[in-house]
């Protein structure tokens, strides 16, 4: 798979959720769809398959869902 088309997301804590993403990337509308979502489509993280909408996304990890969309969490830091 081509790595060419990935959309970093920029997180600003330690993790979010896969059910959270989905919400985040504009995927899903509410998290009454996430279980749905997550059973019926192919879900990807790190090359795994999941299908835990309560999994951890850090920093680097990457998310594919129908081996079309690919996305890369990023870490956003700030000094103060």
């Amino acid at each position: 798979m081509s790595q060419k088309n990935v959309t970093k997301i920029v997180i600003s804590t330690e993790f979010i959720t896969l059910g959270q993403f989905l919400k985040f990337v504009n995927i899903i509308q509410n998290g009454g769809e996430e279980k749905f979502f997550i059973l019926e489509n192919n879900i990807l993280v790190n090359g795994e398959d999941c299908k835990q909408r309560g999994k951890k996304l850090r920093e680097k990890d990457i998310i594919t869902i129908n081996d079309s969309l690919v996305f890369e969490i990023s870490k956003w830091f700030y000094l103060t």
